[in-house]
């Protein structure tokens, strides 16, 4: 006997068999253990997920000899020619390749007869959104009142393609693509039927792989049984699909965290050996960085569903949620741009590349218990050349023109009034802070400076930022600059608003006082009075900048 495929084999013969459709299975079930069942049914959804095997399974529970049920005995003749693609009242139509108006008009001809052995006769009509608009119009009445003895069955990938006549005619179930985990159940329960050896690892790449589809799933579990010579082992899966090996998923994430440039490019070096698929070599990246981020946010989410948990969960700690999003951002963005690249290897190190050229660079940031060594600058430190320093030169009377904003001397002995806005302003700006927490402390507000505690305000827009490491960020720069050690104490609900500005209100305070101060210069200015009273012209205000006015 011929060897038939996995995906035929192991064909559901009971809807209790159905994979992933339960929705659809229990409004089924009930419609035939009530005898309420319509005429006309469309199932929708994508490849694979067990469209045109509901269609079958209904059939045979219309036509079982022991009657109408939802649980049909698969053991008389009905039952076993449904199940072995020969039962003559079951008509089963591609329209893919019966587009034009004739071949459904000879269709319907036949619709009037009754049926030969069954109680219905079935027409299961697939891919139906692939019939012409004359082929719909011909169909639309007889769809809609079709004699007692008949049953429409329609499939379609592609729901959207059909008129709303035919819509509205219908009974309408949308399957779902299947989840990862379902199709790697219903793979183990295969292989341990067939009595084949298999990991876990090597059925989660297969089930990734099939993208939702039971029988992409199936048939590359086919694949894969051949390939690894009667086994279904990790390794041998992704040499099979061209996909990279968890161990160097593991590598490229770890340089990444690490900013390890030399680590990064050994890497890619040895995938471009294996002249893989690079768009699925961003996926395998891209799937890594999605569980990283998952598990540092619900660790037990994890546990059920990653493929590496043990490194996974290193990794987290290794980078900061932050980064995680980065590289999750530009890797995605990378694989959008990766056909407009020169060669796809080139494209491939360049988001690498770019995950590394776009992270912030701090000496120590910690971030949701994560800890980093900041990156080191990937090119090095090269002293300016004469031409750019004779260019930097030539700009100096150019800068000098420009106002600058006036600096208090806040100096550094401990006495400084941090409840003065210039003086705040001026402190924070001239910090080392950087990144969040730089932007956190430009909309503090000072209220109270009292025996080393500073008591402040926080703009709601970036209240939900504020956390203890990022506190204890600006606490060591601010009191690097008054010279003793400080305490920040948020005032979450003032009473009142406080009287000292934040920085950034403070900086748009200054700049409309140096706007409105330049506005009055050029109004005195003689020459423009001339011209305001000979051509009757008019300044506008807010077109006038500080800088602009003549000397």
């Amino acid at each position: 006997m011929s060897y038939q495929a996995l995906a035929r084999r192991w064909r559901p013969r009971q809807f209790a068999d159905v994979v992933g459709q339960e929705s659809t299975v229990t409004a089924l079930t009930a419609a035939l253990t009530q005898n309420r069942v319509h005429h006309a049914f469309l199932f929708a959804g994508t490849r694979g997920v067990g469209k045109t095997t509901l269609a079958r399974l209904l059939a045979k529970a219309l036509n079982c000899d022991r009657g109408v049920s939802a649980e049909p005995c698969s053991k008389c003749d009905a039952c076993i020619a449904v199940d072995e693609g020969r039962y003559i009242d079951l008509i089963e139509v591609d329209a893919a390749s019966r587009t034009r108006v004739d071949d459904t008009r000879e269709l319907l001809d036949n619709v009037q007869y009754a049926p030969t052995m069954g109680r219905f006769k079935v027409y299961l009509i697939d891919e139906v959104h692939m019939l012409s608009g004359h082929s719909f119009n011909a169909l639309l009445k007889t769809l809609e009142e079709p004699p007692s003895h008949v049953k429409f069955l329609l499939a379609t990938t592609d729901p959207q393609k059909l008129p709303p006549t035919i819509l509205s005619r219908c009974l309408q179930f949308n399957l779902r693509a299947l989840q990862v985990i379902e199709i790697v159940s219903q793979m183990e329960k295969i292989l341990k039927s067939e009595a084949v050896e298999f990991d876990v690892d090597a059925l989660n790449t297969l089930a990734r792989a099939a993208a939702g589809s039971m029988r992409d799933g199936l048939s590359l579990l086919d694949q894969a049984i051949a390939f690894g010579s009667g086994t279904v082992a990790g390794g041998a899966i992704r040499d099979m699909l061209g996909m990279i090996e968890t161990r160097q998923v593991e590598q490229l994430i770890r340089a990444l965290a690490e900013a390890d440039v030399a680590a990064l490019l050994d890497v890619v070096e040895a995938l471009r050996e294996r002249a893989l698929d690079y768009r699925l070599v961003l996926d395998d990246l891209l799937v890594s960085l999605h569980d990283i981020c998952l598990y540092q946010i619900a660790p037990n989410a994890v546990d059920a569903k990653a493929l590496d948990a043990g490194f996974i969960a290193e990794l987290s700690e290794l980078i900061t949620p932050e980064d995680v999003q980065l590289f999750y951002q530009i890797g995605l963005l990378g694989k959008a741009d990766l056909p407009l690249a020169p060669d796809p290897a080139s494209g491939f190190e360049m988001t690498l590349l770019r995950m590394l050229a776009f992270r912030p660079v701090d000496d120590q940031d910690t971030a949701g218990g994560a800890t980093r060594s900041r990156a080191k600058s990937v090119l090095p430190e090269e002293p300016q050349t004469t031409a750019t320093n004779e260019r930097e030169k030539s700009r100096e009377p150019e800068i000098a023109a420009q106002p600058s904003p006036r600096r208090p001397d806040y100096g550094g002995d401990g006495s400084t009034n941090l409840v003065n806005s210039d003086i705040w302003a001026a402190m924070v700006s001239d910090s080392t802070l950087e990144g969040v927490a730089r932007e956190l402390a430009m909309n503090m507000a000072p209220v109270e400076y009292d025996e080393n505690v500073l008591t402040v305000t926080i703009d709601a827009a970036v209240s939900d930022l504020y956390n203890k490491d990022r506190q204890t960020l600006i606490e060591n720069a601010v009191g690097e600059k008054v010279g003793r050690s400080l305490m920040l104490r948020l005032l979450k609900s003032p009473e009142e608003p406080p009287e000292t500005e934040t920085p950034v209100a403070n900086r748009l305070r200054h700049a409309a006082e140096a706007k409105a101060e330049a506005y009055q210069t050029l109004m005195q200015d003689p020459t423009v009075q001339e011209v305001i009273e000979r051509f009757d012209a008019t300044v506008v205000p807010e077109s006038v900048q500080p800088g602009n006015q003549r000397g």
